[in-house]
């Protein structure tokens, strides 16, 4: 058992949160105990993670009201409560998952159409091919052999390997969120926020897809900022998906290299981007290109391995897999095991938010434009250098119906979680890529 208490190991992180962001230390806080009762149940503090990344955002939109516990924990899972029309869709596809390899496992992730076509191509696999073919297929095969081969048609699989601590140490150097004044050519902009909620009037071009970002982007829209968000024509978005997490948001679908986005981009305060590096730099909106020709943007980017490896596509549950997650969450020491929840996403998402806040608020007092950065790996690495448990406290079951919303959306009917953040209430989501790309 740890020998540091839970309120310790919460102060701690948010202590370095506090610290990464240019603020002053946030002092004693009486409510941190209550971190450890957040039911996400695991080896590792992902509750701990969990309640210190909302708890961010809170204090830096002014909610002294602390979170509850029981409510993080279901906006962390909120699929266990998504429904549309009665109907809890399915969230992982067949081919997403782990299997085991002649000398070890892999994780794959095929949730998005054109991974899975991947990855049939890779093991020789037909259209018709079910979780049985895969499993079948790769048993014989040793885990590089399948992660080559797979890397090389474009898809997405990592290896179920242990956690490398000397790996952990040196990203734990580096701030949780780097948060840099990129530019000193605007002057300050005065006080954010333009009505009643802390970011009213702030506009917000939402790059990105899957949990992290769009719960970034969603947790400022529930803040009060207009936010609007930008799809490629070519590359859909599983509905369910965008329903879960687009609450408050307007949705186009627009290319991004188009003069209507450029205006778009003009008028906005904050771009968050949630692509491959290197496909931002191809687009011509990668940070240094954007705060180059916006110098008093806040650009806040999200990448699933970091900048040292631009070109990598990734999800949490394979940065679960790979940075030695899977392995401490073992649930027999044998087959690999994985956190209570997309942990890594939603607290990347909501600590990215709790960043964002804090760039425009520098940004009224001292001008410039911002550049705000983490990665899902480094969000692990913090994870990992937390105390941990022998085993996760057994599972305590509570009450959902205190944190559900229903809503109508062009006529279906969507039960989703509620806010994370007290106090507030999400706006109705609406369909993905059915809005006018105008602010």
């Amino acid at each position: 058992m740890p020998s540091t208490s839970p309120a310790d190991t919460a102060f701690a992180l948010l202590e370095r949160v506090w610290t990464g962001l240019g603020l002053r230390p946030v002092g004693a806080d009486d409510h941190l105990m209550a971190a450890r009762e957040t039911p996400l149940p695991s080896r590792l503090a992902t509750a701990e993670l969990a309640w210190c990344s909302v708890r961010a955002v809170g204090l830096l939109s002014g909610i002294r009201t602390p979170p509850d516990g029981d409510r993080i924990a279901l906006s962390y899972r909120s699929d266990r409560v998504l429904t549309i029309d009665g109907t809890a869709p399915t969230v992982w596809a067949p081919l997403s998952g782990f299997w085991q390899t002649a000398d070890g496992w892999v994780r794959t992730h095929a949730n998005y159409p054109h991974h899975a076509a991947a990855l049939r191509r890779a093991l020789s696999l037909r259209d018709e091919s079910t979780a049985r073919d895969l499993e079948r297929v790769v048993r014989d095969r040793v885990t590089d052999d399948v992660i080559a081969a797979v890397d090389d048609a474009g898809g997405l699989a990592v290896g179920v390997v242990p956690e490398q601590p000397a790996v952990d140490r040196a990203l734990r150097r580096s701030p949780l969120l780097e948060l840099e004044r990129s530019s000193n050519r605007s002057s300050a902009t005065g006080p954010i926020g333009s009505g009643a909620r802390p970011l009213d009037g702030i506009r917000v071009l939402d790059l990105t897809r899957v949990i992290a970002g769009p719960v970034c982007t969603r947790t400022l829209a529930l803040l009060g900022a207009d936010v609007l968000r930008v799809d490629p024509p070519h590359l859909p978005e599983p509905g369910w998906q965008h329903l879960d997490t687009g609450h408050g948001k307007r949705s186009v679908l627009l290319d991004a290299r188009t003069d209507r986005f450029r205006e778009l981009l003009h008028h906005a305060d904050v771009v968050v981007l949630g692509y491959r590096p290197s496909s931002l730099a191809r687009l011509g909106v990668a940070p240094d290109d954007l705060l180059a020709r916006h110098p008093s943007l806040v650009v806040a980017e999200l990448s699933a391995w970091g900048r040292d490896h631009p070109e990598r596509a990734g999800f949490d549950s394979l940065v679960q897999a790979e940075s030695g997650i899977a392995v401490v969450e073992s649930p027999d020491g044998v087959r690999p095991g994985v956190l209570p929840a997309q942990a890594l996403d939603y607290s990347a998402g909501y600590l990215l938010a709790a960043a964002v806040i804090a760039a425009l608020r520098r940004r009224e007092r001292e001008g410039g434009g911002w550049h705000i950065s983490t990665s899902l790996r480094r969000v692990a690495a913090e994870l990992l250098g937390m105390p941990r448990q022998d085993a996760p406290h057994p599972v305590r079951a509570f009450d959902t119906a205190p944190h559900v919303a229903t809503f109508d959306v062009d006529g279906l009917r969507l039960t989703t979680a509620r806010p994370a953040l007290p106090g507030l209430e999400f706006a109705a989501p609406r369909r993905w890529g059915r809005d006018q790309p105008r602010w």
